[in-house]
């Protein structure tokens, strides 16, 4: 009977510490739930158990150090309280739509949306930079071939090019009170906005910016 004031003592001084821990916990995993909103129908956020006891703090801060993007799988979070900063290991996990290669497909496919096949699941288990909505694929060109079933990634993917290499192309050089056209050939496809070479009938080779069907432009 003598042992239970002590043990009454103990769980005393511990419980405003585990309140506090409750408490930082929960705005973390506030924090990164309202960070990852928008990247599925559901998200979950899973927090490691620290390795040490958080400390007491009525104005813990969370913030995301470095470039944590996307935010999905392995996540480490800041936690700035009373000028110190913890930091705290999360999963970040969302369930939703991807796309998938509906049949084996050649590298230069010009992307139908018959080309594709929705597929559900856990986004943060995918290739990074996979592809999840349909208007990020359709009208885009593969840059290498992909067998039936394998997710669409932004790396295999690129905007029809505009100007093929070794085609001619019309280059329209602006400046302070000049614009002429001259005529070139392209050294290599590109794609609306983007900056290619090409090379001038006097063998000079200018880099330029792709701005429609075979035609370039440049500021000097």
């Amino acid at each position: 009977m003598k042992a239970w004031p002590r043990t009454i003592s103990a769980l005393l001084l511990v419980m405003p510490a585990l309140a506090a821990a409750t408490g930082m916990e929960q705005r973390v995993r506030t924090f990164l739930l309202q960070e990852a909103a928008g990247l599925g129908d559901s998200i979950k956020v899973t927090l490691q158990s620290p390795s040490a006891p958080l400390p007491s703090c009525d104005d813990a801060t969370p913030f995301l150090p470095g470039h944590q993007r996307p935010l999905l799988g392995p996540v480490t979070v800041g936690v700035r309280c009373d000028g110190q900063v913890r930091y705290l290991q999360a999963r970040v996990s969302a369930r939703g739509r991807y796309w998938v290669a509906a049949d084996n497909l050649e590298a230069g496919t010009l992307l139908e949306k018959d080309d594709l096949r929705m597929r559900e699941g856990d986004l943060s288990a995918l290739p990074r930079r996979a592809a999840t909505r349909l208007d990020e694929l359709v009208g885009k060109e593969l840059t290498r071939p992909l067998n039936a079933g394998t997710v669409l990634q932004d790396s295999v993917l690129r905007a029809r090019p505009l100007v093929r290499r070794r085609q001619p192309v019309k280059v329209e050089a602006t400046g302070t009170g000049f614009r002429i056209e001259r005529a070139a050939h392209a050294l290599e496809d590109g794609a609306l906005g983007e900056r290619i070479r090409v090379r001038l009938p006097d063998r000079k080779v200018l880099t330029v910016v792709v701005s429609g069907p075979n035609r370039t432009r440049v500021t000097f």
